[in-house]
């Protein structure tokens, strides 16, 4: 686009809206793409613009709307929606509950660019119908072409970021101690359970309580696998004390661990792994006596169809410490950002 003196205007094409304030009237006197007549020049003059943009020829540039439509179309959804755009920007809202994931590395290269800027919710992140999911824009008015073709180049063989819908799953719980299993003290870890799956879609297909013993474990864990659970839940015995067996009974049914501890409290011994296509989780104490421990961060995932890495996990270190607050306000909150 170029400056010229509003005289030398009439026939030129307006690259932005003029906004005018007249007795009490503030909006577009004229619209971008506008095409100057002779008659417009003294209302642009009485609108205080002795100057004027328009576009120029061959300049290769585009606007910030049709630049931000261009940056939307880079990702589509069939479970969110784009809306504008208002104010140069687009706006990405949730249109379903899900787990918001972001390719971190090429968002950084996007807004490496230049005049590009997009902003999304963190990384891994919970979140529910119409939430506001990312918004991108150019800074200036306009910028050169070839930055969005750059961006579009950069997602064509990649996904920026995804929604991903959580998926109705069958639940089984196992609970272990003596102490339970004998009726000294009521297990806790149930009602807790039941009340953190209470946002997903979800059926609790049965809860087993077992003794301290890894051939009890493993048939009440057998028993559940053949009634066709996708999550198995295992509570007590995740400490390292040498008579807790948990860990040696979900061993023994032959399952995956991806990891025995993980950088991250409260919840440090929380135990992930996969039985074929089911995931298994064990659950420490911390969960019973915390309103929000590892046990909270991991779900979304669980509920989707994305496996956990050993680099997943690791990667919870950065913001896997929680701050205890008095008034718990997670999600909203280090905790768990990664």
């Amino acid at each position: 686009m170029k400056k010229i003196n509003v005289e030398d205007a009439i026939g030129k094409q307006l690259c932005h809206d003029i906004t005018a304030m007249v007795d009490g009237f503030k909006g577009p006197a004229f619209k971008r793409g506008h095409i100057i007549k002779d008659k417009d020049i003294n209302k642009l003059l009485d609108y205080g613009k002795k100057h004027i943009y328009v576009w120029e020829e061959n300049a290769d540039e585009i606007h910030e709307e049709e630049a931000s439509i261009r940056l939307s179309k880079m990702n589509s959804f069939n479970n969110a929606h784009y809306e504008g755009p208002s104010e140069g920007k687009i706006l990405l809202f949730a249109d379903e509950d899900g787990m918001w994931t972001v390719d971190t590395q090429l968002l950084k290269e996007i807004n490496s660019i230049g005049d590009i800027t997009i902003a999304t919710l963190p990384n891994h992140y919970r979140v529910s119908k119409s939430m506001r999911l990312a918004s991108m824009r150019i800074v200036p008015l306009v910028t050169k072409e070839e930055q969005i073709i750059k961006a579009e180049q950069l997602c064509k063989n990649k996904r920026l970021y995804t929604l991903n819908s959580f998926i109705n799953k069958k639940v089984g719980i196992i609970i272990i101690g003596s102490e339970i299993y004998d009726g000294r003290i009521k297990d806790k870890f149930e009602a807790v359970c039941r009340n953190k799956l209470s946002t997903y879609p979800h059926e609790v297909i049965d809860v087993k309580i077992c003794d301290d013993d890894i051939e009890m474990i493993k048939e009440m864990a057998n028993e559940l696998i053949n009634k066709g659970i996708d999550i198995l839940l295992f509570s007590g015995g995740m400490s390292v004390d040498p008579d807790d067996i948990t860990e040696n009974a979900i061993r023994e049914l032959g399952t995956n661990i991806i990891s025995y501890g993980v950088p991250s409290q409260p919840g440090n011994m929380t135990l992930v792994g996969y039985l074929n296509d089911i995931t298994i989780l064990g659950i420490p104490g911390a969960a019973i006596s915390l309103p929000t421990t590892i046990f909270d961060v991991l779900l979304p995932q669980v509920f989707t169809n994305i496996k956990f890495t050993k680099n997943d996990l690791i990667n919870l270190s950065n913001g896997g410490l929680c701050q205890m607050c008095k008034v718990c306000h997670y999600p909203n909150c280090t905790f768990g950002r990664y």
